[in-house]
């Protein structure tokens, strides 16, 4: 129950644009249950708004351990490489 109440306070927070509150709620989340995928590939979201792409490379890697056809973490991995692929590119441009 508190659980999801986290993880829909969670979800508020993202359509409100409020990310780096989002990311805490559904860390707290992750202290609850550790098998729930949703709550990862929402923070993996929550990073890649952030610009955090290596923590939102992480998320998405775990999840794709846990469930190996997961689309979501498929995808938001990809823009996570493109992410730091494009760092890369601007820190090699400086």
């Amino acid at each position: 129950e508190e659980f999801r109440t986290l993880k829909n306070e969670g979800n508020d927070f993202v359509k409100q644009g409020k990310y780096e509150e989002a990311v805490r709620k559904y860390s707290d989340c992750m202290k609850l249950n550790t098998k729930e995928c949703s709550i990862y590939t929402n923070r993996a979201l929550c990073y890649l708004k952030l610009y955090k792409y290596e923590e939102a490379k992480q998320d998405c890697d775990h999840v794709l351990q846990i469930e190996d056809s997961n689309i979501k973490a498929f995808y938001r991995r990809a823009l996570a490489y493109k992410g730091l692929q494009v760092r890369k590119k601007n820190m090699a441009g400086i």
